[in-house]
């Protein structure tokens, strides 16, 4: 764990995990705050593609902000829209968006800026969006259904709102910097806080999202720990066929151990990895973080039965979605570790 002269320790991906997640916190304040979320409803159709553009909307927020942050934006504009009255199905939906949308970025999902921190290029998991986007549509359009059905959208957004740009500004530098940092150093929070502490001399910083986010952020960094100890070598062999099963695992077990013993194993398409892991824990409501997140605003997603009945969707979506992958692309693993 702390290293060697031969070999480096686990320390700089612990830090490095560490910094993301609590920069991240910040950035998802920053852009709650902007208003920007404020302004999304008046672009929403009157009928159920409304609905589905709103889950559009929460995959596009989850490819740069943390996919926790695009999953409680997604189910606050829910709460408003349709009046707090969310149908179950959609509420896994939302979810699934949030966790497909960062499957293919390295700052989406906290499972691929584990990746990338490792050393995994970003545009090897870019094609992740190839199984991502066809799922999306999947199950985003029964969802936009059920919710159609048990209760229509209403359009209504303040007409007065007035995005605050300094916040958006911050947002960029937060997202310029990891990507800078990352690439000259191999260190992106460094990026993350440089930035954060730039955006502190001209708007105010929620600096008060630290407190609640380091306590969920020890614990996943106590999970990857924990995977460290895990005989690697009992593991199945990398494969297509792995990997769609891991990704049913993550609905269960948490996908971040399971993205750190993929890690040390080495030999998988870290794009189909980064799709399974991350996209396979939206089909039960307390496989990802992004579903405890919305169970927490929205309490009847608690309900596991419930979950899996009427939101099916998910999981066909899942196969649905790693099929199109491995028609189109196939497996294409990156070597071991």
């Amino acid at each position: 764990m702390v290293g060697s002269p031969e070999h480096e320790g686990e320390w700089r991906i612990l830090l490095n995990l560490l910094g993301l997640l609590l920069g991240f916190a910040i950035l998802a304040k920053h852009f709650e705050e902007s208003k920007i979320p404020l302004t999304l409803p008046r672009y929403l159709p009157d009928d159920w593609k409304g609905g589905f553009v709103l889950l559009v909307m929460v995959f596009v927020l989850s490819s740069f902000l943390d996919n926790i942050a695009a999953a409680m934006i997604g189910g606050a504009m829910a709460l408003v829209v349709f009046e707090g009255t969310v149908h179950v199905g959609y509420l896994a939906a939302i979810v699934a968006a949030s966790n497909a949308g960062g499957s293919g970025s390295v700052v989406g999902d906290t499972t691929t800026t584990m990746m990338w921190i490792a050393g995994v290029p970003a545009v090897a998991v870019l094609h992740a969006y190839v199984a991502a986007i066809p799922a999306l549509i999947v199950f985003g359009v029964i969802a936009a259904v059920q919710q159609d059905r048990f209760h229509p959208i209403t359009r209504d957004s303040a007409a007065d709102v007035h995005i605050e740009w300094q916040r958006v500004l911050v947002v960029g530098l937060i997202l310029a910097g990891t990507i800078t940092t990352n690439v000259l150093l191999g260190f992106p929070a460094l990026g993350v806080w440089v930035a954060l502490l730039v955006g502190a001399t001209f708007t105010s910083t929620p600096w008060g999202e630290l407190r609640p986010a380091l306590k969920g952020s020890i614990f996943l960094l106590q999970l990857v720990m924990c995977a460290s100890m895990m005989p690697v070598d009992q593991l199945p062999p990398a494969s297509w066929l792995s990997s769609l099963v891991l990704g049913f695992v993550s609905a269960v077990f948490d996908n971040i151990p399971l993205t750190k013993l993929a890690l040390e194993q080495g030999g998988y398409d870290w794009g189909v990895l980064a799709y399974a892991v991350g996209f396979g824990g939206s089909m039960i409501w307390f496989g990802s973080s992004a579903g405890v997140a919305i169970s927490n605003l929205h309490p009847q997603a608690k309900n596991t039965g419930a979950y899996l009945r009427h939101g099916w969707h998910v999981a066909a979506a899942y196969v649905l979605g790693f099929a199109v992958l491995m028609v189109t692309l196939g497996w294409r693993p990156h070597g071991p570790g």
